[in-house]
């Protein structure tokens, strides 16, 4: 794409580079922090703008930040563990009141204690019987009471409710949950194999759940912006009031008002709502400081902007230019425009005739230096055309055959071109040498003659119907180029565009280097 104006074209040489660091030089100079602040306000700004992206996505993505494994595909139990990375949900949960769920954790716990004393004893034990039970009536307390509900997991729940019916091959959730906690059964098929089904497939469900606190607002926990604002604005309002106080001392008739408005792209970084606004102070400061290069990347968010508006604002703006020039074509009164032109007078702003002298310049250095110095090529000009007329109608068609009346011929036309030049070329000097000079006279005679062209076409045009139908036809011809310009603009024009504008831009690169 090619670079705007104010930006320095790509092959410049060493001399731009040179130029640039030494500007740099001098800004850093001009300012009371050196250039590693910067780089580290834009290091901490970067790590802040993470912080608020996880904090925002912590609750939806809750789920594998506990469980650490990566779906492919929705509604399919293909997982990749990632279990490098570590279980934040412990300190984190915290942060946003999160609290494990009183009946789901109930549940697990029940669950725990049924594990350990079947791996000690068996199904049909008096002691394993009993939580066998209870671990029966806590799995439809669960199915009937939904405690996933108050964090919007019910889909959990009919996960759940989905594995017990498969598992158990039953159409009820709560038949399914006895089916297959029954002692007999488990005795018959062992502990081991079901334990797995429940460790790997329920349970990670189950501890999904969760209670979030409400504050004194009526809204859900948050406490994310304590260490937002300790540990993150106070740094960013550090840095914006050094700005302002470096930017106050370069210029001191600036206010403070203005001083802290030329810093409005920092304001995202100060506010405690709307936080992924930082990115875009984000993205200046690391621009600025030199650690990230984003011209590409602007180039990009650009051209697909420009890309978007480019048809809009070409129609609109054409539009309004094509009805504008409707509307002065329709327009009455163009007989008092003329004669306007012909009395009005115009603005002298230096006591200066400026038409008059650029004839005075342009005159002699055309008509005294220019034209004669084209004298051999005007002379084969004049020859060409004189030797094609007397061929057309000097001679008859037989005689010109004769080769002594071919060589009178050439000689007759080229002392014609060489005469007919000459004398255009003296006309020219003299005429060069005249209006070098003032003359009063000549340019009263001049602005007399502009004068009355005006009034004759003024009068001119309001006989014989001439300019209404001038008029129309005008009009329709504007009518016509909406129609047929406006209606083939489209998006896929604007991208041919870009790719000659890509083209131009390599073209002048290579040519610059």
């Amino acid at each position: 794409m090619v670079r705007p104006r104010w930006q320095s074209p790509v092959g410049l040489g060493l001399a731009n580079l040179g130029r640039r660091a030494r500007e740099w030089q001098v800004l850093r100079a001009s300012r009371p922090f050196g250039r590693g602040w910067d780089r580290f306000v834009a290091l901490w700004a970067t790590l802040n703008l993470v912080l608020v992206i996880f904090d925002i996505t912590y609750v939806p993505l809750r789920n594998f930040w506990l469980q650490r494994h990566l779906y492919l595909f929705p509604g399919l139990p293909l997982a990749v563990p990632l279990t490098v990375l570590p279980d934040i949900t412990p300190l984190y949960d915290p942060v946003k009141g999160i609290e494990p769920h009183r009946d789901t954790e109930q549940f697990r716990l029940a669950w725990r204690e049924l594990d350990q004393q079947l791996q000690r004893q068996p199904p049909t034990a008096p002691a394993s019987e009993r939580l066998l039970q209870r671990q029966v009536e806590l799995t439809q307390r669960m199915i009937e009471e939904n405690p996933f509900l108050a964090a919007n997991k019910t889909g959990t729940l009919e996960k759940i409710k989905n594995r017990l019916r498969l598992r158990a091959g039953s159409d009820s959730a709560r038949d399914a949950a006895a089916r297959l906690l029954d002692p007999e059964r488990l005795q018959r098929l062992g502990w081991e194999k079901e334990r797995r089904f429940w460790q790997q497939e329920l349970l990670p469900l189950v501890a999904t759940n969760y209670w979030r606190s409400i504050d004194e607002t009526g809204r859900p926990t948050e406490r994310f912006w304590r260490l937002d604002l300790v540990a993150f604005q106070s740094v960013f309002l550090l840095d914006v009031l050094l700005r302002v106080l470096s930017l106050r001392r370069r210029l001191p008739g600036l206010s403070w008002r203005d001083a802290l408005l030329r810093r409005w792209t920092d304001l995202p970084l100060l506010l405690p709502f709307w936080r992924l606004l930082r990115i875009i102070p984000v993205a200046a400061r690391l621009r600025s400081s030199g650690l990230v290069d984003a011209e590409p990347l602007r180039a990009v968010i650009s051209r697909g902007i420009v890309a978007l508006l480019a048809v809009e604002l070409i129609e609109v703006l054409a539009l309004q230019l094509l009805d504008g020039a409707q509307n002065v074509v329709r327009s009455q009164g163009w007989r008092q425009r003329l004669l306007g032109l012909a009395k009005s007078q115009p603005v002298d702003i230096n006591d200066e005739r400026e038409l008059e002298e650029l004839l005075r310049l342009w005159g002699p250095l055309l008509l005294g230096r220019v034209l004669p110095r084209l004298e051999p090529e005007l002379q084969q000009l004049a020859t060409h055309a004189l030797r094609r007329g007397l061929e057309t109608t000097a001679f008859p068609q037989p005689l010109q055959r004769l080769q002594p009346l071919l060589l009178l011929e050439r000689e007759l036309t080229r002392q014609l071109a060489a005469g007919l030049v000459d004398g255009v070329l003296d006309i020219s000097r003299t005429a060069a040498a005249r209006v070098a000079h003032r003359d009063r006279a000549a340019s009263d005679l001049i602005a007399n003659l502009l004068t009355g062209f005006w009034r004759e076409l003024a009068e001119a045009v309001e006989e014989g119907g001439s300019l209404e139908r001038s008029q129309q036809l005008l009009s329709d011809l504007l009518e016509e180029l909406k129609l047929s310009y406006l209606g083939r603009l489209n998006p896929a024009g604007v991208d041919d565009l870009f790719d000659e504008l890509d083209q131009i831009s390599q073209r002048g690169s290579r040519g610059a280097g």
